[in-house]
């Protein structure tokens, strides 16, 4: 497969364009492959060419370095596509279906147990790394396995199949988060039976509550901070006064403040000290220290979290 020739393979994309926060620098080598042919390729390629490779979706979550990233950067986005039984509740779909589209979609065939997602600015396979969540729903409460590819050495591009015991979930934690391996696919089973009218209601209040409490007017990352239980982010950031401050075009949002916004010209080192000004005073006058639910790529090693 001509790779390059075939505008498959691009150099020098900004990775600003990638991601919900609109900030990063440009990909060494981008790739957006659209079905499991270019994937193996594409991996077989970076592997030949001794390149490192990293894995993105959707770009929420996600704070890139102003620098870029070498090596290939796969964008899965493209990888799309969905099986619902709505007799059994099984549903299968590609790392790259926006969750709220499944959502949306489950909830019309009656499936319940994906109505919390309508909101997610994800994908299946990001939901699956992250475990996301909303309104006391949960990735792991519902995924039951997932297909990756190996990321290492001499097993990249195998295929395998991991079980829901195998994944380490916890709070927005999985084992997918170890870089060993790359989503390709993930497996639901929901609850079949179920009113669709009802579901389809619930999926629209749960998408209208978030959009009336949360910045969606602005590019983010979505919930910067992991909620320290039984605490919330939010809160402990707000009671400090930290709503609207900003280091240059960064902001905490005033609508919620486990936000950071850009307002127009951010840049991901202003993004990135702003995370570390919140974190310093909530540990200063809580004595909590928040963790980000954002991956950062392309920081040097040690960057405070």
């Amino acid at each position: 497969m001509q790779l390059v020739e075939s505008g498959l393979l691009k150099r020098q994309v900004s990775l600003a364009d990638y991601t919900t926060w609109r900030v990063g620098g440009p990909a060494e080598w981008l790739a957006e492959p659209s079905n499991d042919e270019q994937l193996d390729a594409l991996l077989q390629w970076a592997q030949d060419e001794d390149l490192p490779c990293r894995v993105i979706g959707a770009g929420s979550n996600l704070l890139i370095h102003d620098d870029g990233l070498s090596g290939l950067t796969l964008c899965l986005r493209k990888l799309q596509g969905s099986d619902l039984d709505a007799d059994s509740g099984v549903v299968s779909a590609w790392a790259g279906e926006p969750i709220p589209t499944l959502a949306r979609r489950a909830a019309r065939a009656g499936l319940h147990g994906l109505e919390w997602a309508v909101g997610i600015p994800g994908t299946v396979g990001g939901a699956a790394v992250m475990n996301a969540g909303a309104q006391g729903g949960c990735t792991a409460e519902r995924l039951v396995a997932v297909d990756v590819l190996s990321l290492d050495g001499d097993t990249c591009g195998a295929r395998l199949r991991l079980e829901h015991n195998d994944l380490d979930f916890d709070y927005r934690h999985s084992r997918l988060q170890n870089g060993h391996h790359l989503v390709i696919r993930g497996h639901f089973q929901l609850e079949p039976g179920h009113d669709p009218t009802a579901l389809t209601q619930r999926t629209s209040s749960n998408l209208s509550h978030r959009t009336g409490t949360q910045p969606y007017q602005w590019p983010s990352c979505g919930s910067v901070f992991r909620n320290p239980e039984p605490l919330k982010a939010g809160r402990l950031i707000e009671a400090l006064g930290l709503k609207g401050q900003r280091i240059g075009d960064a902001q905490v949002s005033p609508m919620h403040a486990n936000f950071i916004v850009n307002l127009g010209h951010a840049t991901a080192e202003q993004i990135s000290d702003l995370i570390e000004l919140v974190q310093t005073t909530v540990t200063k006058h809580h004595g909590i220290h928040l963790h980000p639910e954002v991956k950062r790529l392309g920081f040097p090693e040690g960057t405070p979290l």
